[in-house]
């Protein structure tokens, strides 16, 4: 049975990202772990509780770690916030106080231990800043043997950024950019790495029509929850779309056949204007970059996961 840890930083994304990892049969999800990135952590964490509570039908042994990492540039303030409504749903709410404890270490320690005391290699699946991750190979560069896969949402090597930050360039991907030398860290080390950029995830906006195909399903108790979720992003600006980048990551985790992805060398900048950009580079470390989704058969896993959650309401 394949073992994953799953590490997140807390926006809708990654919480519909967690729900959905825990319908995925036949694998050992070994640990949960949440950094205080593209939403506040602690919100985070108690919804991620509750989802584990409520969703966990495979009956996974989990808890709840919680990142001590910091951010060398953290995310907008006015992104960070969803995680409060979120955590506040109803349906998230109705058991009274979360049954899942938390995690006695930090995540990045959590980390270590949990990839040590499993049995077999561990895939990490990470949606969200790389430096829990940096620093549990700083404390125990052995892990790395046992690292299967690492699958991560970040970067972006087709020369576009979403950071927009004054002093910068706009080329760098905010979980890269949230720490520039943690994602250095990772290319220097010999983790496979599996990378969903900015580029990956374009087939898959968030918009009205993904709305409407949410609603038609909230008989279904997580697509209920998954559709008021993402109602807390949708926007009809122009300038600001949302992707389903974390959803598409853990999917491909699981499921590699709805995506395609080729090899390529390439590296990241730690300082300057371009801090954070991952770039294209002979000189590189090889990656294996996604480039292109299957839309449908991407949603029907979707759907078909997040039905398999609980039984229709009506």
């Amino acid at each position: 049975m394949r073992n994953v840890y799953f590490n997140h930083d807390g926006n809708v994304d990654d919480l519909v990202s967690l729900l959905l990892l825990l319908q995925v049969p036949d694998i050992n999800l070994t640990g949960v772990s949440v950094i205080d990135g593209d939403g506040v952590m602690e919100p985070a964490a108690e919804a991620s509780r509750k989802i584990i509570d409520r969703f966990n039908q495979h009956g996974h042994t989990l808890e709840v770690a919680l990142s001590t990492s910091r951010a060398r540039h953290q995310f907008p303030a006015a992104w960070r916030t969803s995680a409060y409504a979120f955590n506040s749903f109803p349906i998230l709410n109705e058991h009274g106080e979360p049954k899942t404890p938390y995690a006695a270490r930090p995540a990045h320690l959590d980390m270590v231990e949990k990839i040590k005391a499993a049995d077999g290699p561990t895939t990490l699946v990470i949606t969200g800043p790389l430096t829990d991750l940096a620093r549990a190979l700083d404390a125990d560069p052995a892990i790395a043997e046992r690292i299967e896969r690492l699958y991560w949402m970040g970067g972006s090597l087709d020369g576009h950024g979403n950071v927009r930050d004054p002093g910068y360039d706009g080329t760098a991907e905010w979980n890269a950019f949230w720490d520039p030398e943690a994602v250095k860290r990772l290319w220097d080390s010999p983790v496979p790495i599996t990378m969903v950029g900015l580029e990956s995830t374009e087939e898959i906006p968030l918009n009205i029509e993904l709305r409407d195909h949410f609603a038609s399903l909230r008989r279904y108790p997580a697509l209920d929850l998954i559709g008021q979720g993402y109602a807390l992003v949708l926007t009809a600006e122009a300038d600001s779309v949302y992707y389903l980048w974390d959803v598409l990551t853990t999917v491909c985790s699981m499921y590699p056949e709805v995506v395609a992805a080729e090899p390529v060398r390439c590296d990241v900048l730690t300082e300057g204007t371009g801090a954070g950009r991952t770039f294209r580079t002979d000189a590189g470390r090889e990656v294996e970059l996604v480039t292109k989704a299957d839309r449908a058969r991407f949603f029907e896993l979707v759907d078909r996961l997040a039905q398999s959650a609980a039984p229709a309401l009506y």
